[in-house]
């Protein structure tokens, strides 16, 4: 038994390695058998079905799928992309005003994102949200421009803001003059 073992390993490569040339067996006295690729006096020739294999699949070309999905990654653009405030939102007085940047479908990874006040950055590169302060009386224009990782603008926005600070010296504002 420890002698056939081995002997069917080394059968078993050889067959593997010469598909195509005929296996021998011979049954021993033990009931062990014993294979060869020569003919085995008592042997009797036996079919071996050829081993299983793999081939792995082809590579895609550049005009697979692959290809495909990146010129859908390519062609991305955002549903919307909006500023905060609203465009023509009027604040009076205000200490700070919010200023926040949303887009739908939600912002992907890569892309970038740059918000601007009044043509100025507002904070570094994927600034979101920012809180302008102080907020000088006037018109005040916010936007905001998305690049994909290819450098492709995806999205762009921009809106305008007023704000109002009366003056001391407004007729509203004067002192009425007292009774004698």
């Amino acid at each position: 038994m420890k002698r056939s073992l081995p002997v069917f390993v080394l059968a078993s490569l050889c067959a593997v390695s010469t598909a195509l040339a005929t296996t021998y067996v011979r049954v021993e006295k033990d009931g062990s058998k014993t294979y060869s690729d020569r003919p085995l006096p008592g042997g009797q020739p036996i079919d071996l079905q050829p081993a299983q294999s793999y081939s792995a699949p082809p590579q895609p070309s550049t005009g697979s799928r692959i290809g495909y999905a990146q010129e859908e990654v390519d062609n991305f653009t955002y549903g919307s992309c909006t500023v905060t405030p609203a465009n023509d939102s009027t604040f009076n007085n205000p200490e700070s005003v919010p200023i926040s940047v949303a887009t739908s479908p939600p912002l992907r990874p890569n892309d970038t994102v740059i918000l601007k006040v009044d043509g100025q950055n507002a904070g570094p590169p994927g600034t979101m949200n920012f809180t302008m302060t102080p907020v000088n009386r006037g018109t005040h224009t916010v936007s905001v421009t998305i690049t994909s990782r290819t450098g492709r603008q995806v999205c762009s926005a921009s809106a305008s803001f007023h704000v109002m600070r009366p003056s001391v010296n407004s007729p509203v504002n004067r002192p009425r003059p007292t009774p004698h």
